[in-house]
């Protein structure tokens, strides 16, 4: 029963509201709301910020970026509360209080971006998890996000598609979590435990690779050449 109630239960209820919570896709909603149209049906057919911005316009991205955004730290919030009260309540011996209230966090990230990619609201087709993905990131670890965001957008500029920013950022996140959790916390600083790293990293790698294989479409275009550059629908 202690185990249940210290670990099982607070992993289960974050997996269940963040994951719902993610579900609740923004971009499909948005677009119903500005133009009557399934955003999954327009396009590129992503239900995602960029293809809400050339095919429905400013006003609904910027309504899908803000709540994509405000759903990931909604989540994380929620998952770190959950664990630091069954961990007060119920204290788990052998981990710290601080990265049990992480794991929380990790926990959450990961369902919430399950929920925006394979939304129960909408027949499991949703979007790729970039924008859910950083604010994930930041909350987690602010310099990560820093890195991640500097990547994305100097690709962007470099080559004005966004796909191939989302790419290299979801390359750079599991890069990031390897050296700032291990070889800076854990190594220099002797903050955190092996355990935490390992587990960690699994979590960077796992939404790393699902936003990478979300963009499997963009990565066959980017080959080919045939890739959208950035561009703005004027309503």
């Amino acid at each position: 029963m202690g185990i249940f109630m210290s670990a099982v239960l607070p992993a289960v209820l974050t997996m269940v509201i963040s994951y719902l919570l993610g579900s609740i896709n923004s971009s499909i909603i948005f677009t119903k709301l500005f133009s009557h149209e399934d955003i999954r049906e327009m396009g590129s057919g992503n239900a995602g910020t960029t293809n809400v911005l050339r095919s429905v316009g400013k006003r609904a991205a910027a309504c899908t970026f803000a709540f994509d955004f405000i759903k990931g730290v909604l989540a994380v919030f929620i998952g770190r509360l959950l664990f630091q009260y069954f961990a007060a309540a119920y204290p788990l011996a052998g981990v710290s209080s601080w990265e049990f209230v992480q794991y929380g966090a990790y926990l959450a990230g990961i369902f919430c971006v399950l929920g925006h990619d394979f939304p129960v609201f909408f027949g499991f087709r949703g979007g790729k998890g970039v924008l859910t993905s950083w604010s994930i990131i930041l909350l987690i670890d602010w310099r990560s996000f820093v890195v991640v965001i500097v990547v994305f957008i100097v690709v962007v500029l470099l080559t004005r598609i966004v796909s191939a920013g989302s790419i290299s950022a979801g390359i750079a996140f599991p890069i990031c979590t390897f050296v700032f959790n291990y070889l800076v916390d854990y190594r220099m600083f002797q903050i955190g435990s092996p355990t935490y790293c390992v587990l960690t990293m699994i979590v960077a790698l796992f939404l790393g690779g699902l936003l990478v294989g979300k963009h499997h479409a963009n990565i066959a275009r980017l080959r080919a050449g045939t890739e959208k550059k950035l561009s703005v629908k004027k309503h």
